[in-house]
Parts: C-alpha cells; sequence; structure tokens
C-alpha cells in the first residue's frame, strides 16, 4: 500500500511494526495541492499537522507590512505542523505549495487517540520535535553569529542534501526561492546576497545559471558551511 511506504519513510513512524503503521494509515487523509496553494495560514485553527508524500512546502511569517520571513522548507518524507498539538491551537506559520504535490493529513483528535493507545508513537513525536528544535537552534547561531557567504553555503549544502542532481562531479541544485527570499531566509539583503554568489563564483565554489546553481566543489562549500565530513 502506497500509504504504508510513505510513513515508513519518515522519521516519525519510524520502527513501528506493520500492524501500528495499519492503523496510522487508517486515519491519514490523501491531500493534493497545486504549486502557489496554501494549506494553512498563520492563526489559523491547528486541527491537525502533515506528512509531506511530493512536492516542496514553504513554511514562513508574513508582517503586518507585507514582508515574508522564510522559516523552513518541509521536503517529501518529513512532517511539518506539529504545533497543532501544543500552544494556543493555532498555526503559528503560513504553509505554502512550491510546487505541486501531495500530502498525507492527521487530525489532531485521530492521533491523540494513537498516542494514547501507543506510547511508541510518543516517543518518536518527541525525537521528531526535538530535531526540529534543533534545526531552529542552529538556524539562529547561523543568523547570529556567521558571515553571510557561510550562512550562504550552509543553505546550499542543505538543499544538497535534500534535493541536488549530480554529474561528472558537478552538483546541480535549483533554487527554491526568488533572491529576494533567499536573502530574507538567511537573514540578509539582496544586494549583499548577490555580493556572497559572487565572492564564492569568484572562488570557484560554484556557479549560477539563472535560478540554479551549480556546486562545483563540495567539500570546500561543506567547510565553508561548517560541516565539514570527518
Amino acid at each position: 500500500m502506497e500509504r504504508i511506504k510513505i510513513l515508513k519513510r519518515s522519521m516519525l513512524f519510524s520502527g513501528l511494526a506493520d500492524e501500528h503503521l495499519q492503523e496510522v494509515a487508517a486515519i491519514a487523509a490523501k491531500k493534493t495541492f497545486a504549486k502557489g496553494e496554501t494549506l494553512f495560514t498563520e492563526g489559523e485553527p491547528a486541527t491537525g499537522f502533515y506528512l509531506l508524500a511530493a512536492g516542496t512546502i514553504k513554511l514562513c511569517k508574513i508582517s503586518p507590512d507585507g514582508k515574508e520571513k522564510v522559516l523552513h522548507f518541509a521536503y517529501p518524507s518529513e512532517t511539518f505542523a506539529e504545533a497543532a498539538f501544543f500552544g494556543q491551537g493555532e498555526y503559528p506559520a503560513e504553509a505554502r505549495a512550491l510546487e505541486r504535490g501531495e500530502a498525507l493529513f492527521f487530525s489532531k483528535e485521530a492521533f491523540m487517540g494513537l498516542l494514547e493507545r501507543n506510547p511508541r508513537f510518543s516517543l518518536n513525536l518527541i525525537v521528531s520535535l526535538s530535531l526540529l528544535l534543533r534545526r531552529f537552534a542552529r538556524q539562529i547561531e547561523e543568523l547570529s553569529f556567521a558571515e553571510v557567504p557561510e550562512r550562504l553555503a550552509a543553505y546550499l549544502v542543505d538543499l544538497a542534501e535534500k534535493k541536488s542532481t549530480s554529474y561528472q562531479g558537478k552538483t546541480y541544485l535549483d533554487l527554491e526561492m526568488k533572491k529576494g527570499e533567499l536573502a530574507s531566509h538567511i537573514g540578509t539583503v539582496s544586494e549583499t546576497l548577490s555580493r556572497s554568489l559572487k565572492k564564492l563564483k569568484d572562488q570557484g565554489i560554484i556557479g549560477v545559471e539563472g535560478s540554479r546553481v551549480v556546486v562545483y566543489d563540495m567539500p570546500r562549500l561543506r567547510q565553508l558551511a561548517g560541516k565539514e565530513l570527518f
């Protein structure tokens, strides 16, 4: 069953026996979405969370003057909107599709029933949320201490680990957002981002072809991002 395959690839449901996966699949609602579609908005009542099966979701906050701050990107096999289980019962950010895709939706009421019946679900949820917290802590650290080229390198390395193609020693990355959005995501402005891209190009680490970045030297990019391989 396709839903079982999707569940098995998710960290949240990893390690569960097939009988328990069947329980999860039984309460999952399949949802498809179009490019640019908003799945939920900030402040909307949080009725459940999602497991992404295909596509990319941008989680962002919109300021009163209309400016957007990208918080995180969700990729296939990742869950998002787990905040539905905590706080005031509202989604803390907006979720927008960057491409056509599909997700499994778990209502809060149905999933809470599983947590009560199977403590393993609770443990996996704690692990998943802990990793999410670690990711945000790292993002705050990068924004606080790292220079813009290092932040850019970290973003490109993360993108390469999730979505990239390689050919003849080169890694090809399709940027998921406009340069202005990327600048906001790494805590800078468009002009500084452009200078940082040029710096990496001049060093022979990357090349830029429109919205595509070609990584010529991944080890140096990882080193700049503080993610050396040991």
